[in-house]
């Protein structure tokens, strides 16, 4: 009897009509159980009700090659043609394959990353492989992960390509398959194609759980004390929803702290429902026109969000633990999960809720949050923190959706118009500084930090007061408005403070290179020698000013007193 052999991905295989024509590919999880498409089964003819109940199964990766035939599993055929829904089905089947192979399917982020996928075009019988970068979903419905071309003219993915594992290439999970191709697709030079999440296959197929390894994406669970009914018909928790949606499904990225509790008890079922709406299990359990009917900016990409979870009750290891296995981080160290998701890329998307209901807050924060918190905007992290009272100030944010009401002078008068206007007007100020620090500030040493973004807690308020003007609380909006734009002028002004000398400095610079060079050669090795460390000081970031101005100061100095003596 011949030897078997397999190679490292063995559980690849080729899913084939009875006559042996290829279909599509698959997974095999085990000896006797193989994962692919609904669609895939379909043409082959041996869906539920088809011409025949038989599937070929071949081996892509073993010698010698092995065939199967196979069929589908009682209650695990999922298909809902022309939708973006399911399509999948387990094939059981009839001997054992006898590879001894056992695959786990990983529970994976979808927001970023590259996965590589082996099918079976019609040329190529035999297989070819394809890389993808992951790219979220593409709009509001469905449940499919969407799939670019990474370069142009490489292999793409084609029929035959439906069923094929998704396996990560790079990063925490690499080697580990998250997900099967379901559809391609092609219009002109335009390609792109989907793929299933783990995740979702396990909302319509339970019995493969034993196949799957890692952490859910949402581990919110019941929301919290509040309000009953749908958050949406609140318009208060609409605001807080769509602030929160404008943020995450933008290129915006920070630290957003969130009151869910205080004198309004809004509760946290609206964020509860959010986080929802970007998770790839929950997907499976919400109709499309659940999705596409809810008011606009109240649903989330799917896989928008990498991480969310409960602190209520837990421990700093707890939740560290979560986030590990989440993210397929050795351990749970806090130092280590926080050190980890600072250099991840691409940058995670984490929601953590009931932080100041966890059971040691104060330490929650310290050993973990924190940092994350004050380092988010300059890593790419986007990190919301819910409380159920009123967010403390020491915790480090960019953006705070306190929904307690704004004071102010009970005196004084707006109207619904003028606090919309300066809302709008410090809006517009917010999103200017924010381009000013991302493209100029952040190239500088010590440079002012840029100040926590005040206008989407202003939306949020004024969705409340407007409803019922006149308002006290409209007077005191927009007062906060134009304070908050005083302080953007000042922040302004100040990097462009820092910009101008830098400016000046690499002008002085120039200026006596130049009347160096004139005088005494370009190949002074003297002049070099202090014009090196000063040049590198105006062009290595972050740019300390301090030290480029006095290593300038010593170059100009040093041609100075060379020109004085002649």
């Amino acid at each position: 009897m011949a030897l078997h052999h397999h190679s490292d991905r063995p559980w690849r295989v080729r899913v084939d009509d009875e006559e042996g024509t290829p279909c599509g590919a698959g997974v095999l999880l085990d000896d006797r159980h193989v994962l692919t498409c609904a669609h895939v089964v379909r043409f082959a003819g041996a869906a539920p009700g088809g011409a025949t109940s038989r599937v070929r199964v071949s081996s892509a990766a073993c010698r010698p090659e092995w065939t199967r035939t196979a069929r589908v599993a009682p209650g695990t055929w999922v298909h809902d043609h022309g939708t973006q829904r399911g399509d999948v089905a387990l094939l059981e089947l009839d001997e054992p394959a006898g590879c001894g192979v056992r695959t786990t399917l990983w529970k994976a982020p979808l927001s970023g990353g590259t996965v590589q996928v082996y099918g079976f075009p019609r040329d190529e019988p035999f297989g070819m492989g394809a890389d993808a970068r992951l790219a979220g979903s593409g709009h509001r419905q469905g449940e499919w992960g969407l799939l670019k071309r990474i370069r142009e003219g490489d292999p793409w993915i084609e029929r035959g390509y439906s069923g094929a594992g998704a396996m990560a290439v790079g990063g925490e999970f690499d080697g580990h398959v998250i997900g099967i191709v379901v559809a391609d697709y092609v219009q002109g030079d335009a390609k792109a194609a989907w793929m299933l999440p783990t995740e979702t296959i396990l909302t319509y197929l339970p019995r493969i759980e034993e196949f799957t390894g890692g952490d859910r994406t949402n581990e919110l669970g019941s929301p919290g004390p509040g309000p009953a009914g749908d958050p949406l018909d609140d318009p208060l928790r609409l605001a807080l929803t769509q602030e929160l949606t404008r943020l995450l499904d933008s290129d915006w990225c920070g630290t957003v702290v969130v009151g869910t509790g205080g004198t309004t008890a809004v509760g946290d079922s609206w964020l509860v429902r959010l986080v929802r709406t970007a998770d790839p299990a929950a997907r499976a359990t919400v109709t499309d026109a659940e999705l596409t009917d809810a008011p606009g900016g109240t649903v989330l990409g799917l896989g928008a969000i990498d991480a969310a979870c409960d602190a209520r009750g837990r421990s700093v290891a707890e939740v560290g633990g979560y986030l590990a296995r989440r993210f397929g981080f050795p351990g749970g160290d806090a130092d280590e999960v926080r050190r980890r998701l600072l250099r991840r890329r691409p940058p995670a998307c984490l929601v953590v809720g009931g932080v100041d209901r966890a059971e040691d807050p104060r330490a929650l924060v310290g050993e973990l949050l924190g940092e994350l918190a004050a380092r988010a905007r300059s890593r790419g992290i986007r990190l919301v923190l819910g409380f159920e009272g009123v967010p403390p100030d020491d915790v480090p944010h960019d953006v705070r959706l306190d929904p307690e009401p704004v004071s102010g002078d009970a005196t004084r008068r707006a109207t619904a118009a003028e606090a919309r206007t300066a809302v709008g007007r410090l809006a517009q100020a917010e999103d200017a500084a924010s381009a000013l620090y991302r493209e100029r500030g952040v190239r500088f040493f010590a440079a002012p930090r840029l100040p926590p973004c005040v206008a989407p807690r202003l939306r949020v308020r004024l969705a409340v007061a407007r409803a019922t003007e006149p308002h006290h609380e409209l007077a005191a909006i927009r007062d906060l408005a134009d304070g908050a734009r005083a302080v953007l002028v000042r922040f302004d002004r100040d990097v462009r403070r820092l910009i101008a000398a830098h400016e000046d400095l690499t002008a002085v610079l120039e200026l006596h290179r130049v009347r160096a060079a004139r005088y005494f050669g370009d190949e002074d090795r003297r002049l070099a020698e202090r014009h090196a460390p000063a040049a590198r000081a105006l062009h290595t970031e972050p740019i300390d000013l301090g030290a480029a101005r006095t290593l300038v100061g010593r170059y100009v100095d040093e041609v100075n007193r060379r020109s004085e003596e002649g």
